[in-house]
């Protein structure tokens, strides 16, 4: 199934294709130094290679560099912000003519951004947001609306459970702490299943968005907690690994431990067709396009909307056998 995204503009919506991308995200670059001539150079800092999404990621804004003719300066920060801050500071040192990152956490980037506004290189923010209040640090944000998320997957337990007063408990597996993803997801969540009262969120962790922790943490879970109903985790990667958990202690995932997860890479919509997870908001990584247009845009001085959201949906196992078979990432 091909997936469009759509970019909210203030006097309409812009649509692009996404591409394809899944793959290596090791470091990488082109060219021969910053900005100048005609080609436009992009300084790019990734959070890291944590999930299965961010891989993907990287692979789309790869691939979508290179088809565009924009020389990519890539970084791989590892999870640690002070590599980000370094890469930034790197990017400003080469002159590049762009610079995009996607920030390991919300805070701490004013210093390092004023220096490249300084020196007249635009920044973009890409899949996450920071929470300096001063907006003129970067032309825009291109990413997904979090707090939305959160927010599907609540409205999917609430009407799973309509009509129903036994008591559900809920165990939450968290993104990495500080990230936007993580705080937003978590308070969308709360937010919708709120004024439930039967809802009980018994234990809540986090699994730092990968396979391994999330495994890890729900074995914790699963000694800790006597009675588990419901499993929301912040992503697809760390819901698999707590699938394994709980396989590993006699249960079975989607009928004695209902799953909601976020994301919708291929691996957690083949666990969700056959039955493992129950419900997917998905977030999808594929946005090189997007973001090469924004870049161009930046170069040439044009008006760029300072919030352009990714438009995505959700999924039942039935649709995820029905997505699987052209599913790209």
């Amino acid at each position: 199934m091909l997936r469009r995204l759509s970019i909210a503009v203030a006097g309409g919506l812009l649509l692009a294709s996404a591409v394809a991308g899944c793959g290596d995200s090791s470091d990488s670059g082109s060219g021969d130094g910053g900005g100048g001539g005609d080609k436009i150079t992009l300084g790019f800092s990734q959070v890291g290679a944590e999930s299965g999404w961010r891989t993907a990621n990287t692979k789309s804004i790869q691939e979508s560099a290179q088809s565009s003719g924009i020389d990519l300066k890539f970084s791989d920060a590892q999870g640690k912000q002070e590599n980000q801050i370094k890469a930034i500071r790197n990017f400003i040192t080469q002159r590049v003519d762009v610079i995009a990152f996607s920030p390991v956490v919300e805070s701490g980037w004013g210093t390092v951004l004023k220096e490249a506004k300084d020196a007249g290189i635009p920044v973009i923010l890409t899949d996450r947001a920071i929470d300096d209040p001063d907006t003129s640090l970067y032309k825009t944000f291109i990413g997904s609306d979090f707090v939305e998320e959160g927010k599907k997957a609540g409205d999917w337990l609430v009407k799973e459970y309509e009509g129903k007063s036994d008591p559900v408990n809920i165990v939450e597996l968290q993104g990495s702490p500080g990230a936007a993803p993580a705080n937003d997801r978590k308070s969308g969540f709360a937010d919708v299943i709120k004024n439930e009262t039967k809802f009980k969120v018994v234990a809540s962790q986090t699994g730092q968005f990968t396979r391994t922790d999330g495994k890890a943490v729900m074995e914790t879970f699963l000694k800790s907690q006597p009675k588990i109903d419901v499993l929301y985790a912040h992503n697809d990667d760390m819901g698999l690994g707590a699938i394994e958990a709980i396989e590993a202690a006699g249960k079975k995932p989607g009928t004695d431990i209902k799953i909601i997860t976020v994301d919708a890479v291929k691996d957690g919509m083949t666990a969700l067709s056959e039955g493992k997870i129950n419900f997917i908001v998905e977030c999808s990584p594929l946005l090189g396009p997007q973001l090469m247009d924004l870049v161009k845009k930046a170069k040439a001085g044009e008006t760029i909307p300072q919030r352009v959201l990714t438009e995505e949906g959700t999924f039942t196992p039935e649709q995820a056998k029905e997505a699987l078979p052209s599913r790209k990432y």
